[in-house]
């Protein structure tokens, strides 16, 4: 039978997920330091473990040269004659064995050799985690939440921990000691001094997989996820394709009455889910991106991958959204770069356009065949090639260097003009902006309500929802949606805009209410009495 040892150290090796002999292998090397280290001896030294007594054997190993003149070093070779007097069977190149008592090391030898035996079973234990995990990439486990360290998470994988650092997780979550979540494999750090492997729940590969796991026709390729643009804790854009033209890609992941995508809004703490349809004309497909911003035409730059997205003016903070998340997704879920204007915008921009080239002199037709090529001014007019240039109709070689001068001078004008219309703008955004909600028609407070454009306001108003108030007072969201014809997804989301207005709108007319009594208590005291 096995020594009560050898027991322990197989009990060890199952704990740890180790080799037993990789164990023994430490014990053995352990017990041959602290031998030598207590004999103070620079002597070759092994040790060996018999299984069945659980003795530790240690012992001086000497190699046998043929003659004294081949003695190169006393200390670890012995002459043939010397070896053959302690033992008669030995041969030139052999070994010989001296043992060295192991009863007599003291608490100090015991204590390095379980530091040596510790430090080869840590390296096992990251080996053998290495060769489990380093394959494994990119793949959603599940993991139990074992303790939390400053602002990471160490989880329980089973066979290992793994440490999902701040960076790699989503603003909206928090948790628990012992809760069970789904994380994914990011990477194995062989050199790292605690948990080696890396875990995130920020990644797009973890929202593939929840929809997956709750999406049959995902999980059976009849509906195919081709894009994911993601930014953990506040929206993540999924585009989908269907390739089965019965089935509906939207509405197979949205599923009855939403529980599909609610599920995986559920596990990822309430992260906003905009799912849109792939499609393969790029144009298309970034107007689905935008949604729910409504797109009024969009001009292509297949060259540079970019396109200028152009908005009803009502719908300019719809695309871009807070702080610029929705067209940034957008441009990350397309891999398009996009600009997107006003139509009011476009439309100074394009008299803006008119004014500048043609005071370089070039005629009308020419004007609107260079704004159609991308020229927006003089500058880009004078930054042109000479070959671009020759190849408009009305400019020649005789004049092109002439049309040239006249742009050059015409940049610095362009540029106090534009500088002065910036301003205006500025001036006029910040004089609505502060505008008193009193001074405001029911119409122009609705169309303060993000997402709400004309149309929304008339398709209301015929439902009897006139006011923001008629909005906010309504209890029943999918009423609201169904008589409206807005439908339940974008009558929740205007139902949620109207409440952050009010809001936002309460707080406006309290700070300038406060201004106003505050410049009129100034008033009153400068008043001679």
């Amino acid at each position: 039978m096995a020594s009560v040892l050898y027991q322990s150290i197989e009990a060890l090796s199952r704990d740890k997920g180790i080799d037993p002999q990789i164990v023994v292998s430490a014990v053995e090397d352990a017990i041959a330091l602290a031998t030598r280290k207590y004999y103070k001896t620079q002597e070759n030294m092994r040790a060996e473990l018999d299984r069945e007594s659980g003795e530790i054997r240690a012992y001086v190993y000497k190699t046998v040269v043929e003659a004294p003149e081949q003695l190169e070093d006393p200390v670890n070779q012995i002459t043939l004659d010397d070896a053959r007097a302690l033992a008669p069977e030995v041969e030139t190149g052999g070994e010989i064995r001296y043992y060295k008592p192991t009863d007599v090391l003291g608490r100090i030898a015991a204590q390095m050799a379980k530091q040596v035996i510790f430090q080869k079973v840590r390296e096992a234990e990251r080996d053998t985690v290495y060769k489990e995990y380093a394959h494994r990439l990119g793949e959603v486990l599940n993991a139990t939440v074992k303790r939390l360290e400053l602002q990471d998470v160490i989880f329980d994988l089973g066979k290992a921990e793994a440490r999902m650092p701040k960076r790699e997780q989503s603003r909206l979550e928090q948790f628990a000691i012992g809760e069970r979540v789904r994380v994914v494999l990011q990477r194995v750090d062989r050199a790292a001094k605690g948990p080696q492997v890396i875990v995130s729940r920020a990644v797009p590969e973890l929202v593939q997989s929840l929809f997956q796991s709750e999406v049959p026709e995902i999980y059976d390729n009849t509906v195919v996820i081709r894009a994911i643009a993601r930014e953990a804790g506040e929206r993540t854009k999924i585009a989908v394709l269907s390739r089965d033209k019965d089935v509906d890609p939207v509405g197979a992941c949205v599923g009855m009455k939403g529980s599909r995508v609610q599920a995986v809004v559920q596990e990822l703490r309430g992260e906003k889910i905009d799912i849109v349809p792939w499609d393969d004309d790029s144009a298309r497909f970034v107007c689905n991106a935008l949604q729910p911003a409504e797109v009024s035409r969009v001009l292509l730059d297949d060259e540079n991958k970019a396109m200028e997205i152009i908005v009803p003016d009502d719908q300019l903070s719809l695309a871009i959204g807070r702080r610029g998340q929705n067209v940034r997704l957008a441009a990350q879920l397309t891999g398009w770069k996009l600009d997107i204007n006003s139509e009011s915008r476009v439309k100074e921009m394009r008299e803006f356009a008119s004014r500048s080239l043609t005071a370089i002199g070039l005629p009308e037709a020419t004007v609107e065949l260079l704004y159609a090529h991308g020229f927006r001014s003089a500058k880009d007019f004078a930054n042109a090639s000479t070959e671009v240039l020759l190849q408009m109709p009305g400019i020649t070689p005789e004049n092109v260097e002439r049309f040239l001068t006249a742009a050059r001078d015409q940049i610095g004008k362009d540029e106090e003009e534009l500088s002065r219309i910036e301003q205006e703008r500025e001036e006029r955004r910040l004089a609505e902006a502060r505008k008193h909600p009193s001074e405001l028609t029911q119409q122009e407070r609705l169309l303060r309500v993000r997402g709400i454009s004309e149309r929304n306001i008339e398709q209301m108003a015929n439902a009897g929802y006139k006011t923001v108030e008629d909005i906010h007072n309504e209890p029943d969201v999918v009423k609201f949606g169904e008589q409206t014809g807005l439908g339940v997804k974008k009558g929740k989301q205007v139902k949620a805009a109207v409440e952050h207005y009010l809001q936002e709108e309460a707080r406006l007319k309290a700070d300038l209410d406060a201004k106003k009594a505050a410049g009129e208590g100034a008033q009153q005291q400068t008043q001679p009495a």
